[in-house]
């Protein structure tokens, strides 16, 4: 793609803001803005791709910040609290930053590492009446209920420890037990940061066909929203894996539509 196309792509999905509502969309989701906070600003164009999919009509309006990502790194890599609690402070200060400039209808934490801030901006949020969606949790509540043990697949190891007690959580919620794998595909992160999203598709269905050769799976978390474009080249990992695999993506824009409908 050369660079004209690349820029005429990426402001054809995001747009310019503006006060209007939604050019196209759902009519039911027309009028409705939702506040997506990010743990760095690379991921804003995954979750805008799949909230333009998946939630149509909607405004879509993003913070985040690249040390957000950066600060979490470091501390795992010198086997500090992750997330710092920093980080946390931040997320509720982003979120309250997002109802005094432009009231959102629900806000939605699109970061699997930052899923520790949930707890805290939803706190935050309940006088403002304001709900808050953890992206990772819907994915979450759907394999517990498999009832079977859960593969985990991560790209980036600060990840994997939210991830798994996010799964512990959910489990205990629903008074469901719940057994799992974790694989942690690092090679996979670096191929999506160098563009190679074929190459990262590829490593993460490896992993998958590792731990199915090693063990019973019932099924696939993919641990991080990043991690959603896998379905683009397999589109039908179901058939494909003899399993549900499920991105936080599909499961976690659809759980924002049923709280943007219901508000309705």
């Amino acid at each position: 793609m050369d660079d004209l196309a690349f820029f005429s792509r990426y402001m054809a999905m995001t747009g310019t803001p503006s006060l209007e509502p939604e050019p196209a969309g759902n009519p039911a989701l027309a009028g409705k803005t939702l506040g997506m906070v990010h743990g760095s600003m690379w991921i804003a164009p995954f979750a805008t791709f799949f909230a333009r999919r998946l939630l149509p009509g909607v405004k879509l309006v993003s913070v985040g910040n690249d040390a957000v990502q950066l600060n979490f790194m470091q501390a795992h890599r010198q086997g500090l609290p992750c997330p710092p609690q920093v980080n946390i402070d931040l997320f509720v200060a982003y979120a309250r930053q997002l109802c005094e400039l432009y009231r959102p209808d629900a806000i939605l934490i699109t970061c699997s590492t930052m899923n520790r801030a949930f707890g805290a901006v939803r706190e935050a949020m309940e006088p403002a009446g304001v709900p808050v969606v953890q992206i990772d949790e819907a994915m979450m509540e759907i394999a517990v209920q498999c009832g079977g043990p859960v593969l985990v697949v991560a790209t980036h190891g600060p990840t994997v420890a939210s991830t798994q007690a996010l799964l512990r959580e959910t489990a205990h919620r629903l008074g469901r037990e719940v057994s799992f794998e974790g694989a942690t595909v690092e090679e996979a992160f670096h191929r999506l940061g160098c563009g190679d999203i074929q190459g990262h598709n590829e490593l993460v269905a490896e992993a998958i066909r590792s731990a199915q050769a090693r063990c019973r799976i019932a099924v696939v978390v993919l641990a991080q929203l990043s991690m959603a474009v896998f379905k683009l080249s397999c589109p039908d990992a179901e058939k494909v894996f003899g399993v549900p695999v499920l991105t936080s993506a599909e499961t976690g824009f659809a759980r924002v539509r049923e709280i943007l409908l219901a508000r309705s």
